[in-house]
């Protein structure tokens, strides 16, 4: 019968996983929380209507809900577009 002990540990030896994020993921997590809650508050505003006919206050709310999802998608599509011009023309100079 073959052993596979020395096969396992070559495999785990390579990358070393000590089960936190790294800085650059943390920092991506805090880029992109502002639509992360948005988009929380817009399930919550969904959730709420779920068993029930909405009424003209669960309307708006899930209409303003909304609407914050779109401005954190563009504030977050913006912020990227505005950091990957500043990498490119500061690698250039």
């Amino acid at each position: 019968m073959k052993s596979i002990a020395a096969l396992q540990a070559a495999v785990t030896a390579a990358a070393p996983f000590d089960g936190e994020p790294s800085d650059a993921e943390l920092d991506a997590i805090e880029t992109e929380t502002p639509l992360i809650l948005a988009e929380v508050a817009l399930l919550d505003a969904q959730i709420m209507t779920i068993d029930r006919a909405p009424s003209e206050l669960d309307v708006r709310r899930v209409r303003r809900a909304r609407r914050r999802v779109l401005a954190a998608r563009r504030d977050l599509a913006n912020r990227t577009a505005t950091t990957a011009d500043v990498t490119v023309s500061g690698g250039a100079a």
